[in-house]
């Protein structure tokens, strides 16, 4: 077991109790990964030392109907099997929803899930999605202190940033009606230095400087460097001396230009942003956007050097009118989604980018008297592309409902576990420590899913 943690010293404690390692873990504000002794030797025993995987995670806010995209029952009774056909896809004898025509085209470079499991409740929350662990965006109880992080700030944690001025975790989620739709995933115990950078909103224009001239520049850095040695001297603790790191990565982002041209998308063709759409930058209700242009803005930061991009997408907690829903959110996924899966491929990053599309459970095999289809958490779906996995393949499968799972049913702890194997990090030996100092472990004894490694 390799466990992730700072080291402490007898000048580096508080009064209150904290010691200089708490600090940072709960209060540090930098874009990266601390650069600890024991860090570096995770990163060398993990092999991730200057990796260029990375993940983009995409969650379906308010959970899609499995049964009308990659699992359609027509031998269903008609209260059950619904309004859509499937299609062909270029994998043989596989098919999907025929909304997803695009998806269809490049089944041969994805994994369907059929069987996915492992949401708690029926609870509306994203947080599985990003954490692979039980437990609520909104409640804290039953969780470590600190709380579960997401995958984003373990691999900002165990990976840090790629490059000096990019940072290792962006979430492209505005905010939301329901506050667990608008989440990006939380730091959790590893603390806000390793939180998502959020560009969405206002503080996407924060990241350039207008009219600022060298001799300005110099000014600020000159005022930053007088107010951080007053509080230094003003706190003989030298508590402050943890947030040096954060003010020369906030400062390096702000004067470097590399995560800037990488949210501009006016430096793609018309022809790339064509082929990706807009969508709705709108959300819906009190759900997520369906915004096209956040899969392009996602390849775009993977590309500059993000380890991990979280978007959400739409609303699709069709409890009445579950068709008209799915013929307004799928056709939009369809494309987009299919338009980052091929511009990964031609572009070659697609064994270095693990893709994931998924909800936090399933909905209902019956169709109710409002023609929707209410929460299911006992099986559900999911749609994984890239990493170096064996695509071209579907995993699991349902009974003649869909409903119950009939074979080989995949946790989503089995997703985390494999997403873990190909960035090159043991999930079940490095370890992580919560707020009091104990270790936890990435996944909660599941194994990476052998058919996909």
């Amino acid at each position: 077991m390799l466990t992730v943690s700072g080291s402490d010293s007898p000048r580096s404690s508080f009064c209150d109790g904290f010691s200089r390692r708490d600090f940072l873990r709960i209060g540090g504000l930098g874009m990266g990964g601390l650069a600890l002794p024991e860090l570096l030797k995770a990163e060398q025993l993990s092999g991730i030392r200057n990796s260029k995987k990375s993940v983009i995670m995409i969650y379906m806010a308010g959970a899609p109907p499995h049964q009308d995209m990659y699992d359609l029952k027509l031998d269903a009774p008609s209260g059950v099997r619904g309004e859509f056909r499937p299609i062909p896809t270029n994998v043989d004898g596989l098919e999907i929803c025929e909304l997803l025509p695009r998806l269809a085209r490049n089944m041969d470079k994805c994994v369907p899930i059929r069987s996915l499991y492992g949401a708690p409740n029926g609870s509306h929350d994203s947080f599985m999605c990003y954490t692979g662990k039980v437990g609520s965006t909104l409640d804290m109880s039953g969780q470590p202190p600190g709380g579960w992080p997401s995958i984003g700030a373990v691999m900002s944690k165990l990976m840090g940033p790629s490059r000096p001025h990019v940072p290792p975790f962006v979430g492209l989620a505005p905010k939301a009606g329901h506050p667990p739709y608008g989440s990006s995933g939380k730091p959790g115990y590893l603390g806000f230095a390793h939180g998502p950078f959020k560009p969405s909103g206002p503080s996407q224009k924060d990241l350039v400087l207008d009219q600022l001239t060298p001799t300005r520049l110099d000014e600020r850095r000159g005022l930053l460097a007088s107010f951080d040695q007053f509080r230094r001297d003003a706190d003989a603790s030298g508590l402050m001396e943890g947030l040096d790191e954060f003010h020369e990565q906030a400062f390096g982002m702000l004067t470097s230009s590399e995560l800037a041209v990488a949210l501009d998308l006016e430096r793609e063709s018309p022809k790339v942003r064509e082929r990706y759409g807009k969508g709705d930058p709108k959300n819906v209700g009190d759900g997520a956007p369906r915004n096209l242009e956040h899969f392009l803005l996602a390849r775009r930061l993977v590309e500059a050097g993000v380890r991990c991009v979280t978007l959400n997408f739409g609303r699709w907690d069709f409890h009445s009118e579950n068709f008209s829903g799915m013929r307004s959110h799928a056709p939009l996924f369809d494309q987009g989604l299919s338009a980052l899966i091929e511009d990964l491929h031609e572009r070659g990053m697609a064994d270095d980018v693990l893709v994931v599309a998924w909800g936090e459970f399933g909905r209902t095999p019956m169709i109710n008297k409002d023609a929707g289809r209410d929460h299911w958490p006992r099986v559900g779906g999911a749609l994984l592309s890239g990493g170096g996995l064996k695509t071209g393949q579907v995993i699991g499968a349902t009974d003649r409902l869909g409903g119950e799972i009939a074979d080989r049913g995949v946790h989503f702890g089995e997703v985390f576990a494999t997403i873990y194997h190909q960035l090159g990090i043991n999930a079940n030996e490095v370890t992580l420590e919560d707020l009091s100092g104990r270790p936890h472990y990435l996944v909660d004894g599941y194994k990476p899913m052998p058919e996909l490694i």
